[in-house]
């Protein structure tokens, strides 16, 4: 497959100007980032929902930073030509800049993310600005915030209010100008997702909320891979892998349990005389 040069958040906002849609997985591991890179992925999330799909949480707050470091630095391994972006896990940039960057650092350095995701809005402008004024580029998380669950009373869907759909634009508004590249929408109606996407200047990446500038969904529930996700009407599964992986591991066990795996020819032999030497008679 013939390498290609990663993403830049230049040519992200040339791609929205242009009305060139980006498209974005979540992934966190090596083969699932590989795989999506060879697909032409244009952005890779490395989400702190790594904790309900892939650690088997009931929430993405467990999730801690060492576990999307660790994950991140698989993901780079596998896409080392795509743009990486992984998340700031919960409460770890809410309590001081000192700590903040502390977990930034880990992120871009041990990890070798190109970008940090951020979950929140005007409260969070600030600690937006400080970390672009500093060099790295960041991603906003609105709408549906997984990390605010519980606050939220829940996974509903964000703007169905005219006081949700001002606070949200007027949110949207002030992480682009504290300096975001990009932002995220969650569970948005698709007017207010359409509205925030024409008003701001970088592009606007939708999950559940109708056409934006790009679209996310999460590696697992487009290809139903141990998820559950994909009978929510926001998701689309593309394939069954976990049905084919299901039916082929119970087709090992099968085998095993007969005598039918291994067959000869996944066997290895001893030279003749070696057998001999080994088994033969010794007397």
């Amino acid at each position: 497959m013939e390498q290609r040069k990663a993403l830049t958040t230049a040519k992200m906002r040339k791609m929205k100007q242009d009305g060139v849609p980006i498209t974005m997985v979540t992934a966190y591991d090596y083969p699932s980032a590989r795989l999506s890179e060879e697909a032409g992925i244009d952005m890779i999330l490395v989400g702190d929902s790594l904790g309900n799909v892939v650690l088997g949480y009931d929430s993405t707050l467990p999730v801690t930073l060492d576990d999307i470091v660790y994950h991140t630095r698989a993901v780079v391994r596998g896409a080392g030509h795509t743009f990486i972006v992984a998340d700031m896990p919960f409460l770890t940039y809410h309590s001081s800049l000192e700590a903040t960057f502390q977990g930034v650092a880990r992120i871009m350095q041990e990890g070798g993310a190109k970008a940090v995701k951020l979950e929140g809005g005007a409260e969070i402008a600030e600690t937006v600005r400080a970390i672009t004024q500093a060099g790295v580029p960041v991603v906003g998380h609105l709408g549906l915030t997984p990390q605010s669950v519980h606050q939220l009373g829940g996974f509903r869907v964000q703007g169905r209010s005219s006081e949700q759909a001002e606070k949200l634009l007027s949110d949207a508004k002030a992480l682009e100008e504290a300096g975001a590249f990009a932002i995220v929408l969650e569970l948005v109606t698709e007017e207010l997702a359409a509205w925030i996407t024409k008003e701001l200047s970088i592009p606007v990446i939708g999950i559940g909320s109708g056409h934006c500038d790009g679209q996310v969904l999460v590696f697992h529930d487009l290809l139903q891979y141990g998820s559950d996700s994909a009978t929510r009407k926001f998701v689309k599964a593309y394939a069954n892998i976990g049905e084919t992986i299901r039916a082929g591991i119970g087709e090992y066990v099968k085998e095993v349990k007969s005598r039918a795996f291994p067959a000869p020819e996944h066997t290895f032999h001893m030279d003749n005389d070696v057998v001999e030497y080994l088994y033969g008679d010794k007397e």
